[in-house]
């Protein structure tokens, strides 16, 4: 069962899947601290290169199944058209304030 984004507990993760879904390159960046970093699937990658690629050039959209860790680790179906859709995990590092500093998501 999807959990609907206005639902999402953490006020930073929820923007950051709103944004993501809407392919809003500049929101997404406003949620990042200076110097943010991620990882997929245990690599990790430079944070620009990797949204490019992964959610805006392919157009991807995270559907929320599940979270926990007060709304700071998610359970969800990604899709993008260069992978479809697989079953997912995110975890969110935020700063006391309130954006991002790091990012994890892979396979679930």
């Amino acid at each position: 069962m999807t959990i609907q984004v206005a639902r999402l507990s953490d006020p930073a993760v929820r923007a950051f899947v709103t944004a993501v879904n809407a392919h809003d390159r500049g929101a997404l960046r406003a949620l990042l601290a200076p110097g943010a970093t991620m990882s997929d699937d245990g690599s990790d990658h430079d944070v620009d290169d990797w949204a490019e690629r992964e959610i805006f050039s392919a157009r991807g959209h995270i559907n929320v199944d599940n979270e926990s860790r007060g709304g700071r680790a998610l359970l969800a179906r990604y899709r993008n058209d260069t992978w479809g859709e697989m079953r997912t995990r995110w975890l969110f590092t935020v700063g006391d304030d309130g954006r991002i500093s790091h990012f994890e998501t892979g396979g679930a």
